[in-house]
């Protein structure tokens, strides 16, 4: 199956010529827990920069690696088309890492850049970066402010991606059924996907999402998954820029799953506009009860 499978996924969508590569960003910064597959030992490349460095030259990308908060700016950000997040925690924190803070000025440009036309692609932590009231000190333990839907006082971050994660229980078996074959990637998952994974249990839904994906809830142990399905991975529009965001992404067999290569890659292919896609709110069909959250633990 290897590394060149992903090319047959992206037949879906209307594609766009261009002569330039495709110029993104993957940013790793975890100002909370880091995750093995973006931690870097001995100075190489994490698993997920492994990964998408093979897959960059076969699809036309050209990938930049940071975890160097302190570059964001207006001027940073022009050099690219799309931003891909595999964060965690306050990022205007130093916190675990140990690499440099975003600032507060390199934040607003970053959310600046989004809304004015760049693309922005986010995987598994990246729900889990910038918690409303949780700024100052990484990703705390207390979370007992998360089981609450905050709505337009939420952090802009999470405004602009359009969720956030409360919790998540252990790693287990579960599935999602797919909401829309048609989004560029997906129509190779099926009706389902099943897997092993750490499940985000996520709030915060913006009412625009396109969604994609939703956690069949019915069956899932542990308190955090007592609730009615909800989205586990969605598209949406901010301003003028394309969002995307999937839950997955924290084991390293799932980095190397030709199927999660694939709706990665035509992610970035649509969220740097080489692919076009229909992205129609629909969350109050695709996963009407996902306002209703888990018990607080």
């Amino acid at each position: 199956f290897g590394l060149l499978a992903p090319l047959l996924f992206l037949t879906v969508g209307t594609l766009i010529a261009s002569a330039a590569p495709l110029r993104v960003l993957y940013f790793t910064k975890s100002s909370g827990f880091e995750h093995s597959v973006v931690k870097r030992t001995d100075g190489k490349p994490s698993h997920s920069e492994k990964i998408l460095s093979d897959l960059a030259a076969a699809h036309d990308i050209d990938f930049t690696f940071s975890k160097d908060g302190s570059l964001f700016s207006k001027d940073y950000f022009s050099s690219f088309d799309v931003i891909m997040f595999y964060t965690s925690g306050d990022l205007l924190s130093v916190g675990t890492d140990g690499h440099p803070a975003v600032t507060p000025n390199g934040k607003q440009a970053l959310l600046d850049a989004i809304a004015d036309g760049k693309g922005f692609v986010s995987v598994h932590s990246g729900s889990d970066t910038f918690h409303t009231l949780e700024s100052g000190g990484g990703n705390r333990g207390d979370r007992s402010t998360r089981y609450k839907n905050y709505g337009k006082d939420a952090d802009p971050f999470i405004q602009m991606l359009g969720g956030e994660v409360i919790n998540h229980g252990k790693q287990h078996a579960a599935r999602a059924r797919v909401i829309d074959p048609s989004f560029p990637g997906f129509r190779e998952l099926g009706t389902h996907l099943e897997c092993l994974e750490e499940w985000y249990s996520l709030k915060e839904f913006a009412p625009d999402l396109h969604v994609l994906l939703v956690t069949e809830t019915e069956g899932m142990t542990g308190v955090d998954y007592q609730r009615p399905p909800y989205p586990l991975a969605w598209a949406r529009l901010h301003g003028k820029g394309r969002v995307w965001y999937h839950a997955h992404g924290h084991r390293e067999d799932t980095w190397t799953e030709a199927k999660f290569q694939g709706v990665l890659l035509a992610a970035i292919k649509w969220a740097g506009r080489r692919i076009d896609a229909d992205v129609t709110p629909n969350l109050a069909t695709a996963a009407p009860g996902a306002a209703t959250l888990p018990t607080a633990r």
